[in-house]
């Protein structure tokens, strides 16, 4: 394993390596059956085992009740801006949106395009989305509230979720979905594009409330029907098969090794005052995103010019610390601090960043 890096991309990312040293070890031979998970059939009792797993497996972190179904969805998180508003929608009600950048704006977009009633509440793109709005109210009126919860490009992230009465929250959380335990019970739907904190890329992981269900319009195509997914566990069509098998084993790894999420948020916190109290220290070092918004899962910085950022994302890749590169549309530094990246991960970074401070500031 001497050749594996330090990992900090922000999705694909990393994976535990229990979780891959156990893909390897069952990649040829998966439960005795003479074949890969790659091969095995999706209506089989041995992929009914895995994604059976994941269900419940889900269910238990983040105790989730009988009324909830957990779904996977191919399309990713992008998917969900339609599906969401297509299921969810009431006519006569504004469905309102909390705006806090990039994928949350796309969100607002493709419910537009719907020719959906869309109320933005609140936006914090006044100080480009470095931080995270305090400011809105929320009307008895509503269809559902939707927020992203972490924003990978500008690294914010909601400290506390937003508080609702009789409004269901509608949260986009991929970037910090299983990081820290949360309340799921003002929530009508979450989505999660797996490869950020729970798997690779491939699938989305849907937690709907069933009582939501019963918006699902009719006339919908199939494959867009949130009903579809939840009457056939997933498996209307074939689903990806190898993405829910790596889930079920990372939340295995989850539950098992680390303990659950108050543990994960323990160790995310410890990782996030590390990497934060170090930036702050320094004057070479600049975050983007305000302090009480300071996203635990993607921290975002710059160098004094872009430059140095060059030969800081150049020299850190040479020092087997990859994926530091910020998001193309703002540029700087960006190190994915997700479940996986391990606090000996950012311990190893922040003493690279001193070093490199030391040589070129």
């Amino acid at each position: 394993m001497g050749k594996r890096i330090h990992n900090f991309n922000a999705g694909p990312a990393a994976l535990p390596l229990p979780v891959l040293e156990k893909i390897r070890e069952e990649l040829l031979d998966f439960k005795g059956s003479g074949m890969s998970i790659l091969e095995v059939s999706h209506r089989s009792k041995w992929f009914d085992d895995v994604i059976n797993d994941a269900v419940e497996r889900t269910k238990r972190i983040l105790n989730l009740g009988d009324d909830f179904h957990v779904l996977f969805i191919q399309g990713g998180a992008s998917m969900q801006f339609c599906m969401v508003p297509m299921n969810l929608c009431i006519e006569g009600k504004p469905a309102d949106y909390i705006n806090t950048g990039t994928w949350a704006t796309k969100a607002i977009k493709e419910a537009k395009v719907l020719k959906k009633d869309v109320r933005v509440i609140a936006s914090s793109e006044d100080k480009n989305f470095s931080y995270i709005p305090k400011d809105y109210k929320i009307s008895a009126d509503s269809a559902y509230l939707h927020f992203t919860s972490n924003n990978t490009i500008k690294g914010t992230q909601w400290r506390e979720l937003p508080q609702v009465k009789d409004v269901p929250l509608v949260s986009d959380m991929s970037s910090d979905f299983m990081s820290r335990p949360f309340d799921v019970r003002p929530f009508g739907l979450i989505y999660a594009g797996a490869q950020k904190n729970i798997g690779p890329a491939g699938t989305c992981m849907v937690i709907v409330r069933k009582d939501m269900l019963k918006r699902t319009p009719g006339d919908l195509p199939a494959m867009l029907k949130y009903t579809t997914f939840a009457d056939n566990n997933s498996m209307y069509n074939t689903p990806s098969c190898f993405s829910i098998y790596v889930i079920a084993l990372v939340l295995k790894w989850l539950e098992e090794t680390i303990g659950g999420l108050e543990k994960m948020a323990q160790i995310n916190r410890q990782k996030g005052d590390v990497i934060y109290g170090f930036i702050d220290k320094s004057d070479f070092y600049k975050g983007t995103a305000e302090k009480d918004s300071r996203s635990l899962m993607n921290v975002t910085f710059r160098l004094p010019t872009e430059d140095l950022e060059k030969k800081f994302i150049a020299e850190a890749t040479d020092n087997r610390l990859g994926g530091l590169k910020g998001h193309r549309s703002v540029g700087g530094c960006r190190a994915s601090i997700y479940n996986a990246t391990g606090l000996d991960a950012v311990k190893t970074l922040t003493e690279f960043m001193a070093e490199f401070e030391r040589k070129a500031g």
